[in-house]
């Protein structure tokens, strides 16, 4: 496993709106096949706060899925935020907006949608998969990560088999997965037996990708 190149902002001053700056801070690594990641530690500064506004005001959602024969419990809580819905806490419109203004150019487009997913200890995980309902399935995109609360590791692979990647996402930090990465890489927040509290992982998509 390698790991991702970090830079830290815990020495750098805070902002008055608790977000530290993107432009020239933001660790990009090239991961072949058109995709790449950005990582930012402790972007997010004063998340304790959010993190428990989220965890105790946000309607979480136990869902159940279709899993070959048989429908099972989904491994985390979920609550999505559509294009006209408003965001649950006005930290999260901040992000969105500093997002948009440091990506947009590069995108093309905002950051539309809020998908929310609550990992309530190591047992909750997500399987190996692309953001690639929608458009993420043919053309390339973004989707950034708020992590909150309890560090997992998010762990990313070439499709159809390679080395993976491995990186811890704190409380606070930021990752954003872009070009091609939907398509031709996919990503896990896999199981751990290691005792973990919770932790939130907030997505920013833009319209028609899921």
């Amino acid at each position: 496993m390698t790991s991702l190149v970090q830079t830290s902002l815990f020495d750098l001053p805070e902002p008055d709106d608790g977000l530290g700056p993107l432009g020239g801070l933001v660790t990009r690594q090239v991961l072949g096949r058109g995709a790449w990641v950005d990582v930012l530690p402790g972007w997010l500064s004063g998340a304790d706060t959010l993190f428990d506004t989220l965890l105790g005001e946000v309607p979480w959602v136990a869902e159940r899925r279709q899993m070959y024969e048989r429908v099972v419990d989904v491994p985390r809580l979920l609550c999505f935020y559509g294009e006209a819905d408003p965001l649950p806490h006005p930290a999260l419109v901040t992000a969105r907006d500093a997002l948009n203004a440091h990506y947009g150019p590069e995108l093309g487009e905002p950051f539309t949608t809020a998908g929310l997913c609550l990992y309530r200890d190591g047992r909750d995980s997500v399987a190996w998969h692309g953001d690639t309902i929608g458009r993420g399935r043919m053309e390339d995109t973004m989707v950034a990560i708020v992590s909150l609360g309890s560090p997992r590791h998010l762990v990313l692979r070439p499709r159809g088999g390679g080395a993976s990647i491995r990186q811890q996402l704190g409380h606070g930090d930021l990752v954003v997965m872009g070009g091609s990465c939907q398509r031709t890489w996919e990503h896990a927040i896999p199981k751990t037996s290691k005792p973990v509290g919770p932790r939130i992982s907030v997505q920013f998509r833009p319209h028609g990708v899921r």
